[in-house]
């Protein structure tokens, strides 16, 4: 597993929560860019298009094109699972490294090792795609919903970041009962 998948799940999860389901987002806020999105993984827009471009080939999300254009999900965060996205990226790509060429067929203990490590990684592998499968983007979205809330003059403060700062991300920066002109930290 490569950091393509925490990427993508990081996006995913932007998008998922840029419907207004987090705190510091507003309903409508389904569209993102690469830029915004590039910011908050904190990489290249192009390693960011990179991933979205596998995520679109597998149907997880669209992209518009033009003013106000940028990635959507494809369907309902509760259809898509983090299976589903690893799958997307790297469903093709073994978990563990195998030998490259496998060990000397002459050596009995090297072909059982082989063979005993091939058990433990299929069963590894097994478990970790039925975890994968039972966790959806609307789990995600909940989760992170969850954890900003437990910081709520963080959470705005992250979105203003990944947006440019409008008066309403002003708004939600302040402390509750702060002064419109009172600075923040």
């Amino acid at each position: 597993m490569t950091s393509r998948f925490t990427m993508a799940v990081h996006a995913l999860g932007m998008l998922a929560c840029e419907g207004g389901a987090c705190p510091g987002t507003r309903p409508g806020d389904t569209v993102l860019t690469s830029e915004a999105i590039a910011r908050s993984v904190n990489t290249n827009p192009v390693v960011v298009r990179r991933v979205l471009a596998d995520l679109r080939r597998a149907g997880l999300v669209e992209t518009r094109r033009g003013p106000g254009g940028g990635v959507v999900l494809a369907r309902a965060p509760g259809k898509i699972t983090l299976r589903s996205i690893w799958e997307a990226l790297e469903g093709g790509e073994e978990l563990f490294g195998r030998h490259p060429a496998g060990p000397n067929p002459n050596c009995q203990v090297g072909l059982a090792v082989a063979d005993y490590l091939e058990d433990l990684y299929g069963h590894a592998e097994e478990l970790l795609k039925v975890s994968l499968g039972k966790v959806t983007l609307a789990q995600l979205q909940r989760d992170i919903a969850a954890r900003l809330a437990a910081a709520p003059i963080a959470a705005p403060v992250l979105v203003a970041r990944l947006r440019r700062a409008t008066p309403e991300d002003a708004r939600l920066r302040r402390p509750a009962g702060a002064r419109p002109d009172a600075r923040t930290p």
